[in-house]
This record gives structure tokens, C-alpha cells and sequence, in this order.
């Protein structure tokens, strides 16, 4: 339950990130010069607070689901092992 809880935060944050890049997309569409041989480059400081606001938020879920979904397999599999050696008396409680 613990690794479908990350991936779904995990999902969740790609999504907002997907969109987030497509408002970037929209709201500096028009930074682009006319000489097209001149490439504008818009570094992450010089974005609207909000924005970077919103993408940092949502890389730190990234980061989150992402260790909650590794830390739950690891966990779901060291209590498949445990299980398999029929080691089922030193489990805690819950995993019974």
C-alpha cells in the first residue's frame, strides 16, 4: 500500500509538472525575437515568483512519491521474505 501511495503522489506531481511546463510554454511564448539567428534564453531566477514557487513544490512531491514508493517496495519486500523463511512470529503485529 505504501509504494501505490508514492507512485500515486509520484503520478501526481509528473502531471503538475506537465502542466506547469505547458503555462511556462504559454505565458513566455512571446519572449522570442523576431531575428530568428538571436536565441533568448530565460534563466529559472528570472521567472515569476509564483511559477518558481509552483515548480519547486511540485519537484519536492516528485522527490517524496518517489522515495515513498522505493521505501514501500523495500518494506513490502523484506516482508515477503520474512514470510518465505517462515519467520511469521517476528513480524510486528500489522503485517500478520
Amino acid at each position: 500500500m505504501r509504494a501505490l501511495t508514492g507512485a500515486i503522489i509520484t503520478a501526481g506531481a509528473l502531471v503538475g509538472l506537465g502542466l506547469a511546463a505547458l503555462g511556462l510554454g504559454t505565458r513566455y511564448q512571446n519572449l522570442a525575437t523576431s531575428q530568428p539567428a538571436e536565441v533568448n534564453y530565460l534563466r529559472f531566477i528570472q521567472l515569476d515568483t509564483p511559477m518558481m514557487l509552483i515548480i519547486v513544490v511540485l519537484l519536492a512531491a516528485l522527490i517524496v512519491g518517489l522515495a515513498t514508493a522505493f521505501v514501500g517496495l523495500a518494506y513490502e519486500h523484506e516482508e515477503f521474505g520474512y514470510r518465505r523463511l517462515g519467520a511469521d512470529a517476528d513480524l510486528p503485529p500489522r503485517a500478520r
